[in-house]
């Protein structure tokens, strides 16, 4: 660590900002994908491939960009808060190692773990409105869209559920946002504690390829760990906007109804989808990230 630098938490955020815009550019033709799997009734698709064919030829490519605008200002937002907290927890956990007298001063794995849960915990709460809103256009009918945009469907959200109807799914959000970005920040800062240690460099000194292979692992520890609370989530925030209607409670009602339903698979449904977006989507976030830190400094 060098020394303390005042403005270290501005360029935290600023950074994470430019790592969530990336994510959101390069994923969202994949989100759309998964969210359409995970989200339509059984028979409805036969794949990832067959959501691409029947969105290209019933709404055209423009429809793997539907909801947009909601999560790449909010994405901004809440991967600059992940990234934020993240590194603030960093160096809380790095001045504690070196305040027990400890000869190295280098996180642990499960403290590299504990600022990833501390950061996916605090940036939930954006996350889940962020990410109802942009599954419900995603999933709306080209032809007759019951939105006509970001801020519509708050409005009808609020009008037939409340206030409360926009933190629908915070539950398995909460879950999958903990413990996932528990695990994605381990794994990225895991293998780049191991990398800078092997080459005895610093983390400015990896270079750009390097960085991406550290994401791609990053996204695949993350999404392997928490998938199926993905797909739960994914439900309740399809379900019917008004409270009376909706076919799930709760979470733990809508996961055992799931099961009984349609088995297991049912919480992996689209998981081939989001793996293949996992290495290029958390390449490009990590890397954007390194780099706006590299200018900043």
């Amino acid at each position: 660590m060098t020394e303390p630098d005042p403005y270290r938490a501005v360029k935290d955020i600023f950074a994470g900002t430019a790592g969530g815009i990336a994510q959101v550019l390069s994923g969202q033709p994949f989100d759309t994908t998964k969210v359409r799997l995970q989200s339509a009734p059984p028979g409805r698709y036969t794949g990832a491939l067959d959501v691409a064919k029947q969105l290209v030829k019933t709404e055209g490519p423009a429809a793997f960009y539907k909801g947009t605008l909601t999560p790449l200002i909010g994405v901004g937002a809440a991967v600059s808060t992940q990234f934020g907290v993240n590194e603030a927890t960093k160096r809380f956990f790095f001045a504690y190692n070196k305040s027990q007298g400890h000869d190295d001063h280098r996180l642990s794995s499960i403290q590299f773990y504990m600022c990833g849960m501390a950061a996916g915990l605090a940036s939930a709460f954006i996350t889940g409105p962020i990410e109802q809103v942009r599954i419900r256009l995603q999933t709306q009918s080209a032809t007759n869209p019951q939105f006509k945009g970001p801020l519509d469907c708050m409005k009808q959200i609020i009008a037939a559920s409340g206030v409360k109807g926009i933190f629908r799914g915070i539950t398995p959000t909460l879950i999958r946002e903990g413990h996932g970005m528990g695990m994605y920040f381990l794994a990225y800062e895991a293998c780049l504690k191991e990398y800078c240690y092997k080459h005895n460099c610093e983390r400015k000194d990896v270079s750009g390829a390097w960085l991406c292979g550290f994401g791609a692992m990053a996204g695949y520890a993350m999404w392997l760990s928490i998938y199926p609370s993905d797909v739960v989530k994914s439900r309740m925030q399809t379900d019917a906007l008004e409270t009376t209607k909706q076919a799930y409670k709760t979470t733990w009602a809508c996961t055992k109804q799931l099961y009984k339903e349609m088995g297991v698979s049912v919480f992996f449904k689209g998981i081939s989808t989001t793996l293949l977006r996992a290495a290029p989507v958390n390449a490009a976030t990590f890397l954007s990230f390194e780099y706006a830190l590299r200018m900043l400094d």
